[in-house]
């Protein structure tokens, strides 16, 4: 007991020292918390971000990958490099693959016919950047979409190119004011109309690239209103389970190479990228974001920590008498640091406990915006607290050890 209640002695007379001082306390406080802020903010945004990218391209999956003729091209700034770009994949070598692998796993085919396409409905129309994308019966469940309404495409629907469509959720909002169903109405996509028989749910822009302007079209019907040379068709593979990834891709890689004739000293003329590549790169990239945010909230507790040193040591200077009537009645050196001590660290938790709330409260605004769950950033908190202790200690050790050194007798004397 006689070791805590220096301590507890120590936290009151801090707390009435800063009552005392209300104006000087908020604005070093107020400092201390826009630097606890601007780290905890920005972090816990990012933890919100990544948890949005996770999500997003959970649909599509670790257990799905895609055979193309080039990587994916991600730039962040002024980085990274453009991926090689190979010889175009045939219908028929995709056609081919489609038949001849069997790993337990499912197949399916697509290609883009155009990726600046209008649309209409009536007198409603979209901007030219609408994709229409050719797929077969299995691209749905390969490429991560749900339906909201509607239906698939018939095996007699692939196999004669029907003018059928599947839509986007944008396109939806965008042609069918006020709640219209979509469903079997007629939408113009060049110069054909298409009979629209499903609606897909919402994806969001950042998860499908544009996802939700799409138009799923059958494969074979792309393949006749695709304008200019033909397009490089992908190859999407989903795997039963996660755990099969790596050997499915083995598997897979070691047939496209056989039906694109590769000796086997030659390397790949295309490219194997798992679905969630971009979520994985999108959520490296954050990486330097975090590093910002970290070196913007130092400097400004550096800021935050200078004028907190300048408060205390004006404190003591008004104290000084307060100081020598503390040692005449028995006080040691050790007892007046740690009070000086105690005082500069409960400024910066009052300051850090209202960066920190502030904080998350940006971060989950973020959080909401990207539409994921609520996130409470622990590692962040605890790491707030530390640094406001740590920043109490560094400001608040000069002050306490000139406190500690003064002479009572000239302290009691001072006016």
């Amino acid at each position: 007991m006689s070791v805590k209640m220096p301590y507890r002695e120590n936290i009151r007379l801090s707390l009435e020292s800063i009552a005392s001082n209300k104006l000087r306390t908020f604005l070093t406080a107020l400092i201390i918390a826009i630097g606890i802020t601007a780290l905890v903010g920005i972090l816990t945004s990012i933890d919100a971000i990544q948890n949005s990218l996770k999500d997003s391209f959970s649909a599509m999956g670790a257990n799905s990958f895609n055979i193309r003729n080039r990587g994916i091209n991600v730039q962040i700034g002024g980085s990274g490099t453009r991926p090689k770009v190979f010889k175009k994949i045939s219908y028929r070598e995709a056609l081919a693959f489609q038949k001849k692998f069997d790993y337990g796993a499912i197949v399916s085919i697509s290609a883009y016919a155009s990726n600046f396409a209008v649309v209409k409905y009536g007198s409603e129309q979209s901007n030219p950047n609408i994709s229409i994308l050719g797929g077969d019966d299995h691209y749905l469940q390969t490429g991560g979409y749900k339906l909201e309404s509607g239906r698939n495409f018939t095996q007699r629907e692939l196999e004669t190119g029907s003018n059928v469509v599947i839509i986007g959720s944008e396109i939806k909002k965008r042609l069918f004011k006020e709640g219209q169903d979509p469903l079997n109405k007629m939408l113009v996509i060049g110069n054909a109309k298409y009979l629209i028989i499903g609606v897909l749910e919402d994806k969001g822009s950042s998860a499908g690239m544009g996802a939700d302007k799409t138009c799923i079209i059958p494969l074979l019907r792309a393949r006749a209103v695709v304008q200019g040379e033909m397009p490089s068709y992908t190859i999407t593979v989903m795997s039963s389970n996660a755990q099969g990834i790596d050997p499915t891709i083995g598997e897979a890689t070691a047939l496209f190479r056989n039906i694109r004739g590769l000796a086997v000293t030659q390397e790949n003329n295309f490219e194997i990228t798992k679905s969630d590549a971009v979520a994985q790169i999108l959520v490296s990239s954050l990486t330097y974001v975090a590093v910002g945010a970290f070196v913007i909230g130092i400097i400004t507790l550096i800021g935050a920590s200078i004028g907190l040193m300048n408060i205390m040591l004006v404190s003591v200077t008004e104290r000084t008498r307060e100081i020598g009537v503390r040692k005449a009645i028995g006080a040691t050196p050790k007892v007046i640091r740690m009070q000086f001590l105690t005082e500069a660290i409960v400024i910066c938790l009052l300051g850090g406990i209202g960066g920190i709330l502030l904080g998350i409260l940006i971060g989950n605004i973020v959080a909401v915006v990207v539409g994921t769950s609520f996130v409470v950033p622990w590692k962040w908190i605890i790491m707030g607290i530390v640094v406001c202790v740590g920043v109490g200690m560094i400001s608040g050790f000069y002050p306490a050890s000139k406190a500690s050194k003064l002479d009572p007798i000239e302290a009691l004397r001072y006016e």
